[in-house]
């Protein structure tokens, strides 16, 4: 899960980028890097750490260039350092930099083949680069001075025909203006806004991995891009876009509308707010159907990105919504920390509770989602000792019994709690009285409901159902080696 940004515009891009990435910095806070193209010269910041303490005002200053990208990274099992945050670079053919978000599942072979085949060397075992070198490789077959449009999708498409995975991009090649790429399965979001120019009557153009980063610059948004598409503006302003593949699915992932993407945001037309609160819906349903004499006191959700179910649910219920933790701020999601001792000391820090909401009241608690059940476990007992009779437990997602392949570096599976468990089990595991999750069938519903259009979603950490293939036996036990806590190097 990254955040990426591009624009190209009649005027200075990098404060927009900046202030674009400050919105969905929620999709990492492990790096940030801009990249911006000026007279055909690269001008890069990238940083390990937050938006605001990568960039200062000299940055911003220095990133000359009415054309840039931007990124926002969280931490996997590839390592904190700088050279894994991105922008990445490639001087040849041009010079091409990208911003990724997503995961590959064939990077190794690819790996080997940009070695061997390609006569490319690859400097970090990213898989930005193998995605940038690939793009760098086809483009270059080509063989044209300035490539046009059409010669920019034959290389997408040829690009589309040796990746596996889930990818999102946007590539800035020097000369020739700024691309935005969306995989054939569309599982991570990419959405396209513009805006007119007043200053010269053309048209600026902005992709983004969330609609409110478009929003806060005043772009209107013209839709995500389709699995497999491809969009390019040239530095001329002029604006083109293809779908690249012979057969896109459409699998949107599904943990955007749980977890990752912003209430505010607007993916694949569907609004996440409005399907958080179809998710309490069903929610409160299945509560009441299991436990119909549990005398609940109130409902109080664990901030944030579960206030919009525990809203519905205590509504359903007939019983009192009440915020029972205090929230800082200023601790990063606890989801997206890279070891479980420093998830452990956060939760304490992130979440105070406030004692006269508990004491002596059977409470219901809301979650999003529950991975690792170990910040769960944490939050059941902060409830307790602040004075709770009982605490009940309740997420809006299904069980998370398998890993993610597609961008989401979230456990290793013996890590999940849910894997191999059942509800009775996970509940004594994280000390509440009962625990009742979210049907799969529900939580598909909940967002299908915003677009009727889409028939499918990316629920693999759910059902174990992979939509791309090269998701093989031996991959998945290579990556469950990689994301074990004790395997991290953090």
């Amino acid at each position: 899960m990254c955040g990426i940004v591009g624009i190209i515009s009649e005027e200075e891009v990098s404060s927009s980028i900046y202030e674009s990435l400050t919105v969905i910095q929620h999709r990492g806070q492990d790096a940030a890097g801009i990249a911006t193209l000026e007279d055909g010269k690269l001008h890069v910041r990238k940083q390990i750490g937050l938006v605001r303490d990568v960039f200062r005002a000299q940055h911003i200053s220095s990133l000359k260039g009415k054309i840039g990208i931007g990124h926002v990274r969280y931490p996997t099992a590839g390592g904190v350092s700088r050279e894994f945050s991105q922008p990445l670079y490639v001087n040849s053919p041009y010079g091409i930099s990208i911003c990724h978000n997503g995961n590959l599942v064939n990077a190794k072979e690819l790996s080997e083949e940009l070695f061997r085949n390609d006569l490319r060397h690859l400097n970090t075992d990213s898989d930005s680069e193998v995605i940038l070198n690939i793009f760098a490789h086809e483009l270059q077959k080509i063989n044209s001075i300035s490539p046009k449009a059409d010669e920019i999708f034959l290389a997408v498409e040829n690009m589309h025909k040796r990746l596996k995975g889930a990818y999102s991009i946007v590539l800035m090649i020097s000369g020739v203006g700024l691309i935005a790429i969306r995989d054939p399965n569309g599982i991570r979001p990419l959405i396209m806004g513009k805006k007119k120019n007043d200053l010269l009557g053309k048209t600026d153009y902005m992709f983004s991995s969330e609609s409110p980063a478009l929003d806060a610059l005043d772009f209107e948004i013209t839709g995500d891009l389709k699995p497999g598409e491809a969009v390019f503006v040239s530095l001329e302003g002029e604006m083109d876009r293809k779908v690249c593949h012979e057969s896109p699915k459409h699998y949107p992932c599904i943990f955007e509308y749980v977890y990752l993407a912003r209430p505010d945001a607007v993916i694949e037309e569907i609004s996440v707010m409005k399907s958080r609160l179809r998710m309490g819906q069903k929610l409160g349903m299945k509560i009441k159907s299991l436990y119909p004499d549990s005398k609940i006191d109130s409902v109080i959700p664990i901030p944030e990105s579960s206030t919009s179910s525990a809203i519905e649910v205590a509504k359903f219920l007939g019983v009192n919504y009440r915020e029972g933790f205090v929230k800082n701020r200023y601790i990063g999601r606890t989801f997206i920390m890279p070891k479980q001792d420093i998830r452990k000391k956060s939760v304490r820090r992130k979440l105070n509770p406030i004692p006269f909401e508990f004491k002596d009241k059977n409470i219901l608690l809301i979650d999003d989602s529950i991975v690792r059940g170990t910040t769960s476990r944490e939050i059941v007992e902060m409830a307790r000792n602040a004075g709770a009779k009982k605490v009940f437990f309740a997420s809006a997602a299904p069980p998370i019994r398998f890993q993610n392949v597609y961008g989401i570096d979230m456990a290793a599976t013996e890590e999940l709690i849910a894997h191999q468990r059942d509800d009775k089990q996970i509940a004594n595991f994280i000390g509440a009285d009962w625990l009742v999750y979210q049907n799969l069938e529900d939580l598909i519903d909940c967002a299908k409901e915003g677009n009727k259009d889409i028939k499918h979603f990316e629920t693999s950490i759910f059902d174990g159902n992979y939509v791309c293939g090269s998701v093989t036996k031996e991959y998945l036990t290579n990556l469950e080696l990689e994301r074990k806590d004790a395997n991290k190097s953090f």
